[in-house]
């Protein structure tokens, strides 16, 4: 008997013919979520858009689903911990978009430059209004790309052909990858800021990304900065975009992708100098038969027992190495998003060394945890544990593990240390007892012992009476509560480095505040 298929946003005929040779594909487009839940427990795999909300309440319900098949890049509307928990691989179409997407920036840049949404209604209105609409040319002026993965890639290649001047920034991608083009990669975001006419936006939507663009940011940028969004929605504030155009200090905006969709309400579509599009970024006809192609290919290698390419939540790993290495599970998710928030510079090589017991396993795996922490901060391709290590190939990021069965002063040790032309930072952890608790023991070789928390902040100075208290008042005058402090040095009266486990997040007044009071100019905040 035939496995069974329910596709409830649509799929390209090129797939569907695909899926027809060897499963039973039922089209139920437009299905309502209570029906869907009714259905699901028919089907051994069901193939999704960005429609369908696969929730945890219709997973639950799902009882011979094998595979969740999202036609697109985002998993937003998939609960993928409830599909893990039941066994279900979620796969996904990391790139098929690519090219879509990347046209339609240019697109909307271009449509800005020369203002043709305005012109377009005006002379459909019966008007000639020739001179209203004067607008500016792009060749000669600078384009900023904000993530260079793929997507930002592809702008700057198109970009370059039109004859901009075209910076970009990401920390976690190779020089190689920016002097393929010629491009001038920028050291921070201050430095694309101040020199380009057109910002393009190509980042993920994560704790680090969301609400990035507010009013203080965009008070950075050169006058007159033309914005576009075309990754995803809440990046920007959008009531701070819209005051600081009705300001005058952004000179306009075009955006795909709003902060909740579908919208009908936004503080900037009252606004002329912004055009908004109802996220059309892979609605092509080329984008959407890839999508559906390649998602068809891994329903039905899932389906048939094979791996899938794809898979954001089932990863190729047997059960004895998963019982040997889960125990560093959380530890290396901290260790990733801790040297993602703390490292500066720009990012060239990683090294990744396990020492002691661990070291005797196949650690593939607690590497790409570690990589997709790293890389998801600006990677905007859907990056997950399977595909990591393509990733950081593409972005020209040279990685490696390096392994010894012996360790000094712990049982299992995992050091992790980045480089780039002008930094360089290393971590140590650990875990111990019966709850494998995860510990920082190193911190750029400074000795420390710290227990990971959801907020922290670590300072570095001068080993001389004085310092912690200077710390502790600083905090206490601005009722910021330290749950734990953590101090490690490398002799006496050298440098040394202060770790603080706080109850709250900082946001950048604060710091600033603390700065001042304590007299320390390098306080770093890390969130995990």
């Amino acid at each position: 008997m035939k496995k069974k298929i329910i596709v409830t946003d649509g799929i390209s005929e090129n797939a569907k013919k695909m899926l027809d040779e060897k499963f039973t594909v039922d089209l139920k487009k437009g299905i309502s979520p209570d029906e869907l839940k009714k259905v699901i427990k028919n089907y051994n795999a069901i193939i999704i858009r960005s429609a369908t909300k696969m929730t945890s309440e219709i997973i639950e319900a799902a009882d011979n689903l094998e595979v969740i098949g999202r036609a697109g890049v985002g998993v937003d509307n998939v609960d993928v911990s409830t599909a893990t928990k039941k066994g279900i691989v979620v796969v996904n179409a990391p790139g098929s978009n690519s090219v879509s997407v990347a046209e339609h920036a240019i697109g909307l840049m271009m449509a800005l430059a020369r203002k043709i949404p305005e012109a377009n209604f005006s002379t459909k209105a019966g008007k000639w209004e020739k001179s209203k609409y004067k607008g500016i040319e792009i060749e000669g002026k600078t384009l900023g790309i904000i993530g260079f993965g793929k997507i930002g890639y592809l702008v700057a290649k198109k970009a370059v052909g039109l004859g901009m001047k075209v910076t970009a920034f990401d920390p976690f991608t190779a020089d190689e990858k920016f002097s393929s083009l010629g491009i001038e990669r920028a050291d921070n975001l201050d430095a694309l800021y101040k020199i380009s006419d057109f910002i393009t936006i190509h980042l993920p939507k994560n704790k680090d990304t969301m609400g990035m663009f507010n009013k203080k940011e965009l008070y950075k940028m050169k006058k007159g900065t033309v914005i576009i969004n075309a990754a995803r929605g809440g990046i920007i504030v959008e009531k701070d975009l819209a005051d600081a155009i009705n300001d005058g200090q952004i000179g306009g905006a075009a955006l795909d992708v709003f902060e909740s969709e579908p919208c009908q309400s936004s503080p900037v579509f009252n606004i002329d100098r912004v055009i908004c599009t109802p996220h059309l970024g892979a609605s092509t006809e080329e984008a959407q038969d890839r999508a559906g192609t390649m998602i068809a290919e891994q329903v039905s290698d899932v389906l048939n027992g094979k791996m899938a390419t794809f898979a954001v939540n089932v990863p190729a790993i047997g059960p004895e190495i998963l019982e040997a290495v889960s125990p560093f599970f959380e530890l290396c998710e901290n260790m990733g998003s801790f040297f993602a928030g703390m490292f500066e510079g720009n990012l060239e090589s990683i090294e990744i060394g396990y020492f002691g017991k661990i070291a005797e396993y196949d650690t593939k795996f607690l590497t790409n945890m570690i990589l997709v922490k790293i890389l998801g901060k600006y990677c905007a391709e859907g990056i997950n544990l399977v595909n990591v290590g393509i990733i950081a190939e593409e972005n020209g990021l040279k990685f490696k593990e390096v392994k010894s069965s012996q360790s000094q002063d712990y049982i299992n040790l995992i050091n992790l240390t980045g480089k780039g032309k002008s930094s360089e930072l290393s971590i140590s952890g650990t875990v111990t007892g019966v709850k494998n608790k995860p510990r920082f023991v190193s911190i750029d070789k400074f000795a420390i012992d710290m227990v990971p928390s959801k907020y922290m902040a670590f300072i570095r100075y001068e080993d001389i009476p004085g310092q912690i208290g200077k710390i502790g008042t600083a905090f206490g005058k601005l009722d910021i509560n330290i749950a734990s402090m953590h101090v490690g040095r490398k002799k006496i009266s050298g440098e040394a480095v202060m770790g603080l486990n706080i109850d709250n997040e900082l946001i950048p007044e604060i710091i600033k505040k603390l700065e001042k009071i304590s007299g320390f100019d390098n306080i770093k905040v890390v969130s995990l």
